[in-house]
């Protein structure tokens, strides 16, 4: 419902001039539909795997294996996100095409960018999550760092409406300053064409960025983490 209900806005939104801050209105229901679709592939709420492992303290387990922390749920997350794209991404889609004119790619450099923006948004999308997690390493009650997360991620990610549909300024700001928009709306853009290829270069480019700039963090953390551990005698 969620689906039809933001498919009717986008189309009152475009109603006038037939496009709104550059998208088409196929393209924003492409925009609506492939987002219902990678919401589930990204993951972006309900993993506090974790939390839950630091507050039973089986995270000393995790340290114990041969592979990094970090690496295991990275792994593991993607792992995770290859299925959920077999199982959860197409059935949106085909409900979308089945009920509205979606966009169609045009430019055949879409489909490979796309599909290396889509593994990047679960990349910085696990790393987002990773240190919302690892809170709980220095937190008794990390549900108010979770509860930010909520509120922050699905807002500035796109989920709710196009980010351009925003004043260039706080635009800019928004997608320079924070990994957010570089997990939904990025990919989004990317795969209904919003810019030309330079534009989709430009912005897994900037995805490439935030993915390895969040993953160094995670290992950052993951090391002040285990310090701590040790010192308290875990």
């Amino acid at each position: 419902m969620f689906g039809f209900l933001r498919s009717y806005v986008m189309i009152a939104v475009t109603v006038v001039g037939g496009a709104a801050a550059g998208y088409s209105e196929a393209q924003l229901l492409s925009f609506v539909w492939l987002g219902q679709g990678l919401l589930g592939v990204l993951l972006l709420w309900g993993w506090n795997d974790l939390a839950d492992r630091i507050r039973s303290g089986d995270v000393v387990m995790d340290l114990l294996r041969p592979q990094h922390p970090v690496v295991y749920f990275l792994a593991a997350d993607l792992g995770r996100a290859a299925y959920a794209f077999l199982t959860r991404f197409f059935a949106p889609m085909l409900v979308g095409a089945l009920c509205f004119t979606l966009y169609v790619p045009q430019r055949w450099p879409t489909y490979p960018l796309g599909a290396a923006s889509i593994v990047l948004g679960v990349v910085i999308s696990f790393g987002c999550r990773y240190l919302v997690n690892a809170a709980s390493f220095w937190l008794m009650d990390s549900r108010g760092v979770n509860l930010v997360w909520l509120v922050c991620s699905g807002l500035l990610a796109g989920l709710y409406f196009p980010l351009r549909f925003l004043p260039e300024p706080l635009l800019l700001l928004i997608w320079i300053g924070t990994p957010m928009p570089s997990m939904l709306q990025a990919p989004l853009d990317v795969l209904v064409e919003r810019d030309g290829l330079t534009g989709q270069l430009a912005i897994v480019g900037g995805q490439i960025a935030w993915a390895a700039a969040l993953i160094g963090l995670c290992f950052l953390v993951q090391r002040r983490a285990e310090r701590k551990l040790v010192v308290q005698g875990g």
